[in-house]
């Protein structure tokens, strides 16, 4: 009998580093659920590419920043899974969704702060928290972080300081998890230039030039360079490793 292929969910996953991420799962046999905030153009585009590459795929509306919409996320998800894949369980969480913010600690406010929290910790805890009974033992979760939490630069307080708790709460998950066989891990991406944040890095030549100037591989990073490491991360040939912050970043900061 044909066995079933691995399926990943992907918050975030209309651009970026999430879109990136889902075709390279795809690339690797597996098939992919994405959640966008608003972008549902760009998310039907990337499911009409993932079908291209002979995997399903389906896209959902979430905003991850909303707590209160998980209960009824979780619903539409279940439905998905059933009208699709005739089960119940997804092997691979990315948990990606998110923004960025640009503000010295004088100059953030609280709004923005907890705006950031809100997608950033409480979300990502909050969404796992409500998908671990539809997430299959023996699978994986990767959270993204920042190589923010590494290295310091003017005005990543906030968001970096959010990703500093994404990278505890990744150790907690691993252990607690660990008896169901699944494995946590965290990525930490140096800059990337994408649409991110405004897209204030791919935008910048004066950026671009000073980050190509602090990394060892001499040039800033594509979304590209990281899509292929989350789906590393969820394979069998990655299975012993857990509970780790993987820096990719081209050696920035050395």
């Amino acid at each position: 009998m044909e066995q079933q292929p691995k399926l990943a969910l992907i918050t975030g996953g209309s651009r970026g580093l999430g879109r990136n991420a889902a075709l390279a799962l795809a690339h690797k046999g597996n098939d992919v659920i994405i959640t966008y905030h608003s972008q549902q153009a760009q998310a039907e585009s990337l499911v009409q590419e993932v079908r291209a590459l002979g995997r399903k795929a389906v896209a959902i509306q979430l905003d991850v920043g909303h707590t209160a919409s998980f209960n009824g996320f979780k619903d539409e998800l279940l439905k998905v899974l059933h009208e699709n894949w005739q089960r119940e369980h997804f092997d691979f969480l990315i948990n990606n969704a998110g923004f960025g913010l640009y503000a010295s600690i004088a100059e953030t406010t609280e709004a923005q702060f907890d705006d950031l929290m809100n997608v950033h910790v409480k979300g990502v805890f909050f969404l796992t928290q409500r998908l671990l009974p539809h997430l299959a033992d023996h699978g994986a979760i990767v959270n993204v972080s920042t190589g923010l939490t590494r290295f310091t630069i003017t005005g990543s307080a906030a968001y970096a300081a959010m990703k500093g708790a994404v990278e505890v709460l990744t150790k907690y998950m691993a252990k607690e998890l660990g008896t169901r066989g699944i494995r946590v891990n965290t990525i930490a991406p140096g800059a990337i230039a994408t649409d991110f944040g405004s897209g204030r890095l791919k935008k910048s030549q004066e950026m671009q030039a000073f980050i190509t100037g602090q990394t060892a591989l001499g040039r800033t990073g594509e979304a590209e360079d990281i899509g292929g490491i989350i789906a590393a991360l969820c394979m069998p040939e990655m299975g012993w490793v857990n509970a780790q912050r993987i820096e990719a970043s081209g050696g920035m900061f050395l």
